[in-house]
This record gives structure tokens, C-alpha cells and sequence, in this order.
């Protein structure tokens, strides 16, 4: 169907990527990853295929013109940018306009006619802080802005990782992969290798 760029940050749901991944791709879409360092912690790289880290963006001993950047060649690449779990660190990022890894630098340089979806996950408390609140607002006004495709598949509430329950677990696998589908008739042209 469509090249979705599946972004993981640092949220304990990071633990779902190899599910995440094996279910975008069960749908028909060619899926590469680029994940922060803190949701590297989460789950075992050697599982992810076409996986991108900080360290891939500046392989080399120094730049050269005419190298690849990395961030640019993976928005280039995606008709689809799926950030899941989107934890409340990058959020801020997001909302901030910070591009301080591969993964913020991607949003910063997004093709707005791309859509976009996000998917929180995090403590019930950092989800319910006021904050949070801002920061999503921003992130929406920003899209509507633009005239972007945003859509955020809120968490669910749960005993979650640490033992405190209430919302903020990352929504279900399928209930994410049918919103990437969701926005994507209008995307699938954008589908090659």
C-alpha cells in the first residue's frame, strides 16, 4: 500500500515495535524505523528490520558534500509518518520545534501534505499534567495551520508498566494500524522501494 516511517521514542510501549511493525507490514506497507536511543532500551534492535538510530545520521568521520541525510532520505522515502509510542519527552519536542535526533529532525523537515499520526504513551500522570494538554494543543493547531493530516490515536487506560493505573498506554496494535490505513488512500501513490 504505502511506505510508512514508523517513529519509536522512549515510552515502556516502545516493548510493541516488533508487534507494531509485523502488523503495518501484514497490511501490505513497507515500513522502516527510526527510534530514539532511550526506545532502543525497550526492545531488542536485531528484531526490527530497517531500523535507523542517532548514530545512523552522521555515519562517517566527517560530512562530505554530497552524503545522504539521513532525516531527509527517510521523509523523502515515507508517504506516511506514524510516531508510536510518541512519549511525552518527544511530545514536547514536537511541540517545541526541537530537532534534536533523527527522529525530531524528520518531524522538523515533514512534507506538511503528508499526514501524520501519533500515538501517546506514558504515565497516566504525565498524560493528565497540564502540559500535555498544551503540547498536543499546539501540535493540532500547527497541523491545522498548515492544512495537515494529523491524527492522534489517544492511549487506553490500564494497570500500566510501573504498577499505576489509568490512562496512557499506547492504544491497541490494530486500532494503530487502522488509523495509518485511514489516511492513507490519499498517500498510496507515493509507494516505491
Amino acid at each position: 500500500m504505502a511506505n510508512v516511517l514508523l517513529g519509536v521514542t522512549g515510552s515502556v510501549a516502545a516493548i510493541r515495535t516488533p508487534e507494531l511493525v509485523a502488523a503495518l507490514a501484514e497490511a501490505g506497507h513497507a515500513v522502516r524505523v527510526v527510534a530514539t536511543e532511550a526506545a532502543c532500551y525497550f526492545f531488542d534492535s536485531a528484531a526490527v528490520p530497517n531500523l535507523y538510530r542517532d548514530a545512523d545520521e552522521w555515519p562517517g568521520s566527517r560530512y562530505q558534500r554530497g552524503d545522504p541525510i539521513l532525516h531527509i532520505e527517510l521523509r523523502r522515502w515515507a508517504a506516511l509518518l506514524l510516531i508510536a509510542p510518541l512519549d511525552a519527552n518527544t511530545l514536547a519536542k514536537l511541540a517545541m520545534g526541537l530537532c534534536d535526533n533523527c527522529l525530531t529532525c524528520v518531524w522538523r523537515a515533514w512534507d506538511v501534505a503528508r499526514p501524520v499520526v501519533l500515538a501517546p504513551a506514558m504515565n497516566t500522570h504525565m498524560w493528565h499534567h497540564p502540559l500535555t494538554a498544551r503540547h498536543l494543543a499546539s501540535v493540532r493547531e500547527l497541523a491545522e495551520a498548515v492544512g495537515q493530516r494529523l491524527l492522534l490515536v489517544g492511549p487506553v487506560e490500564k494497570t500500566l508498566a510501573c504498577g499505576d493505573s489509568g490512562i496512557g498506554a499506547m492504544a491497541p496494535v490494530g486500532e494503530i494500524v487502522a488509523a495509518v490505513n485511514s489516511l492513507l488512500p490519499a498517500a498510496s501513490g507515493r509507494t516505491r522501494g
